[in-house]
């Protein structure tokens, strides 16, 4: 059935969004071509001929999921310092999941699906978040381990919450995407960037080093 706040949308859109809720909330094997038609409010016909197959109805979709990641990640722009470039990535991250509930669950199933499709995916958003933060760091060279594994780290933080939600759930005792949550480990992520896991613990043992007599 189409959404009444789809009705301005082109047939296509209107498909793809269909086709998006659908391989979301039963996976792609278990959704027919007619059934996204009736979802979409559109013939089996009609489906056929703007993206020919169910795989090339998987490829529009995984493409608008793409988009919405890079639009995120371009509007994470240069910040006046480590403090604020850490808040932008904390909102930035917050408004690429926090409030798309059918795209979150998609990305999640084709993630946790793996395969070609899922590495295809996965590739996509490591490239983007790699270009993202070359781009933010100004860096101009390869450098060792820490950049390698910087875009592996901030993937962690973003998808993380996203491929763990409904084991969080369970943990957290209410959604993990409510917006109260996402602010405080938004703050927590930053603290963490900024000060390290164990940051105030090897400050506290550095400070008792300088504090020990000498000979002592």
């Amino acid at each position: 059935m189409t959404h009444s706040s789809e009705a301005d949308l082109t047939a296509r859109a209107r498909i793809r969004l269909a086709a998006l809720r659908l391989f979301a909330r039963q996976g792609f094997a278990a959704t027919g071509m007619r059934a996204i038609a009736a979802e979409a409010g559109v013939s089996h016909a009609l489906v056929r001929h703007h993206f020919g197959s169910k795989d090339g109805l998987r490829a529009a979709v995984d493409e608008d999921v793409l988009d919405s990641f890079d639009a995120t990640l371009a509007g994470f722009g240069p910040q006046g310092s480590d403090a604020e470039l850490l808040s932008a990535f904390g909102a930035a991250s917050a408004r690429l999941f926090g409030s798309d509930e059918v795209r979150r669950e998609y990305l999640r199933r084709a993630l946790a699906e793996g395969g070609e499709v899922g590495a295809r995916l996965f590739a996509r958003i490591l490239e983007g978040a790699r270009t993202r933060l070359a781009d933010l760091r100004g860096d101009t060279e390869p450098g060792g381990a820490d950049e390698r594994w910087a875009p592996y780290q901030v993937l962690f933080l973003i998808l993380g919450p996203m491929l763990l939600e409904p084991l969080m759930q369970r943990t957290l005792g209410g959604p993990v995407f409510a917006p109260e949550v996402l602010e405080e480990r938004s703050a927590a992520n930053q603290r963490l960037l900024m000060h390290g896991l164990l940051g105030g613990a090897a400050r506290a043992a550095s400070g008792a080093g300088e504090r020990r007599p000498a000979g002592g």
